[in-house]
């Protein structure tokens, strides 16, 4: 396939070009700098600007761009880049294949399991109502621009959790580990809805080529909890696990990004992903974290 990525020179987006060019597909990037490389398109999204020839010659286009959710603190001023980020690069790309004589027989765009909100006690597949809070709102207006693709463009929203890897929140966790800083955030009883890079990485590839339409939960099969994950990572890196930091002194620090990131109780489950016949690489967090560790980039 002719694959358009945006958002290709981020951590997803990397891995995703490597991967899709290894399977024999053919990556064109969108770029905002002036092209430097025949894989290259530039598009400006802020200004709604992109090259429709290309979007009339992909046969799929994967939309992974937005401004970084890891990047803290979330002042007022970057929770509106985060949701306007979103929503005009996802606007762009939708409005340029509604224009298209020819659009695009595919669309993955970036979503995240924040969709659901705080949810304690609740198993979430796809199915599950949406929920409250910063990014629940923000998952809602851009999904719906998505949604606004022409009718003949199957839609793939990709609800993502927490990506292990060597980058985005893990490079953060990481990094703290490693300086004898990991322990309990809140009571961490809360699940956190993880996926391996690997699994990430595949399930975009598998979905390409897959008939599933509408949200898809991309995190792992086992569900697990924060103490869970960051106690595993702790003892793989040989670090103590010992300190606690209370949800209030989270808040003081962080903020809303808190409650969203840190402090939110997701049991999201892959359950449209499994019944449509992915096989996981890497099924439990152990495994996910064995192989970010492992990685060399």
């Amino acid at each position: 396939m002719r694959v358009l990525v945006a958002g290709a020179s981020g951590f997803l987006g990397t891995a995703l070009v490597a991967r899709a060019r290894a399977a024999g597909h053919e990556v064109v990037r969108l770029v905002r700098h002036p092209v430097s490389a025949g894989d290259e398109s530039a598009w400006a999204p802020e200004r709604g600007e992109v090259d429709l020839a290309e979007i009339e010659r992909a046969d799929a286009v994967v939309n992974l761009s937005g401004a970084s959710l890891a990047r803290l603190p979330w002042t007022r001023g970057y929770r509106a880049e985060i949701v306007a980020s979103r929503v005009a690069a996802t606007r762009t790309l939708v409005e340029a294949m509604r224009q298209a004589a020819s659009p695009p027989a595919v669309l993955l765009n970036a979503s995240a399991v924040g969709a659901y909100g705080d949810r304690p006690g609740e198993t979430l597949p796809e199915s599950a109502e949406r929920g409250e809070g910063f990014l629940a709102e923000v998952v809602a207006v851009w999904e719906a621009e998505a949604l606004r693709a022409p009718a003949g463009t199957r839609t793939v929203l990709l609800r993502s959790g927490i990506v292990v890897g060597r980058g985005g929140a893990m490079r953060r966790i990481a990094g703290l580990t490693r300086f004898g800083l990991s322990g309990r955030l809140g009571d961490g009883r809360q699940h956190w809805p993880w996926i391996a890079l690997d699994d990430e990485i595949g399930a975009m590839l598998h979905l390409l080529d897959s008939e599933l339409d509408g949200p898809v939960n991309l995190v792992g099969p086992a569900p697990a909890t924060a103490d869970h994950v960051l106690a595993a990572l702790a003892t793989r890196m040989r670090r103590p696990y010992v300190l606690a930091v209370p949800a209030p002194f989270l808040r003081l620090g962080l903020g809303v990004a808190a409650d969203e990131l840190l402090l939110a109780d997701q049991a999201a489950v892959p359950e449209r992903l499994l019944a449509d016949g992915y096989r996981f690489a890497r099924p439990s967090v152990e495994t996910a974290l064995d192989a970010m560790l492992a990685s060399t980039h």
